[in-house]
């Protein structure tokens, strides 16, 4: 064979060499999301797709990680690698916004805080539509804690938890002061049983919160009220909302309750106050209860939870408050499964119940708050008690929706910066101080 001949046939053997090895580097290293995908966007049998996802919470990983192992347990076709990343919560919602707006650089899926969802949702949202997902649920699970993370008809994503909101109370100290926690029906029992813990014990009934709305958002909610209408006008200063914060003043000129030290019920301040049997009662969400369990040890085997006291007799004893919004971004190369595990984590039987077991929240789906997997022994039931979701389902249809626009993240740091410390602290003229607020949003 002549030298030119040989030369040749070398360098077409070597151009097909490199041509399969650069094939073979890309299936292996950070493509093999794309090399299983199949139609529709799902991923095909063979080497395990890789999802990633960003959270805030470093308590969110290990619930991820065991629906990852149960969801690949499960569906031995439709392996996946979860790549987990835990970002400061400011800087995460910023980089997912960014990366969101320029296209480019985002997760497959994402933990959206519910204060930050509206920044979400402005314009077209670029995230994966769930309704397909959703909507064959929707039965079984609590809808207003949906419809928050929804825009024209489309759901965006799916919680944690109800958040249904309710009262610790410590039982000590009601004791001390001979009140039943079941006579409080209404929130003019609970002022009056209030000053009589005062009288007998010379502590506070409960504690408000200057830098935090956990008081303000769940007792207006239960009323029907909200900062925002259904159409998303601002009624902020309505008269609803004017009359809490004229109540929440009341009781603390009554000495019924105090400001919660360091401002927020998880404040550090505050956790030694309360774990040192600073006040009767505080009024948070089932997920502030690994907060108890976790800063306030003392009070274990000493907090009975019960339901808010209604406005009205009748009227809603409860209000489904905080939560994380998980979203499937349009950056997704498998959307499609992408949304099943979603589904499967957040919304199946089996991810309900380590969402409880993990977490320690009030799951989604009501079927099974009653499951005997819901009684067995943690943390949870050694502080508690076993009967921690008789409460939740005895308020489960007093649930209102609350209205997340994009408005939301600012009227929230308003709330917390400007009329909570004026009208708390500085005592001013709730009326006054809402409709400045308000008319800043309407303008």
């Amino acid at each position: 064979m002549r030298k030119g001949s040989v030369i040749f046939l070398l360098s077409v053997m070597m151009l097909f060499t490199i041509l399969v090895g650069c094939s073979g580097n890309n299936s292996g290293s950070g493509g093999n999301a794309a090399a299983n995908e199949g139609e529709g966007g799902t991923a095909n049998s063979g080497a395990a797709t890789k999802l990633s996802l960003w959270t805030f919470s470093e308590l969110h990983i290990n619930f991820y990680k065991e629906m990852e192992r149960q969801w690949n347990e499960k569906n031995p076709d439709k392996q996946v690698t979860l790549e987990l990343t835990t970002l400061p919560y400011e800087d995460m919602h910023n980089k997912l916004l960014l990366a969101l707006q320029s296209g480019t650089g985002a997760p497959d899926l994402a933990d959206v805080e519910i204060s930050k969802f509206g920044n979400f949702l402005k314009g077209q949202p670029q995230l994966v539509e769930l309704n397909d997902v959703v909507e064959p649920e929707l039965g079984n699970v609590v809808k207003s804690r949906f419809d928050i993370y929804s825009k024209d008809g489309k759901y965006y994503g799916i919680d944690f938890h109800v958040g249904a909101t309710v009262m610790y109370y410590n039982k000590g100290i009601l004791d001390q002061a001979g009140v039943d926690p079941d006579s409080i029906v209404t929130w003019d029992d609970y002022l009056e049983a209030g000053k009589k813990v005062v009288a007998a014990t010379g502590k506070p009934m409960t504690t408000l919160e200057t830098s935090d709305h956990w008081f303000l958002w769940p007792a207006i909610n239960q009323q029907g009220s909200d900062y925002l209408d259904e159409n998303g006008n601002v009624i902020l200063d309505n008269e609803i909302n004017v009359n809490t914060l004229k109540f929440a003043q009341k009781l603390l000129d009554e000495k019924v309750a105090v400001i919660a030290p360091g401002g927020d019920h998880a404040a550090e301040e505050y956790f030694g106050f309360m774990d040192n049997g600073g006040a009767a009662s505080v009024m948070m969400p089932y997920w502030y209860m690994v907060r108890l369990t976790d800063y306030m040890p003392s009070l274990k085997g000493n907090i009975i939870i019960k339901p808010m006291p209604a406005w009205t007799d009748g009227g809603f004893r409860s209000a489904g408050m905080g939560g994380t919004g998980t979203v499937v971004t349009n950056q997704v190369k498998v959307p499609e499964l992408a949304k099943q595990f979603l589904a499967f984590a957040k919304m199946s039987k089996e991810g309900s119940i380590q969402t409880w077991k993990i977490l320690g929240f009030d799951p989604l789906r009501t079927d099974v708050w009653d499951l005997p997997e819901m009684k067995e022994a943690n943390k949870f039931t050694e502080y508690f008690g076993t009967n921690i979701f008789d409460t939740l389902i005895e308020v489960k249809d007093e649930i209102n929706p609350v209205h997340i626009t994009e408005d939301i993240p600012a009227i929230v740091d308003k709330i917390k910066s400007d009329v909570l410390p004026r009208v708390l602290e500085g005592k001013e003229d709730p009326a006054k101080v809402l409709k400045e607020a308000a008319d800043q949003f309407r303008n």
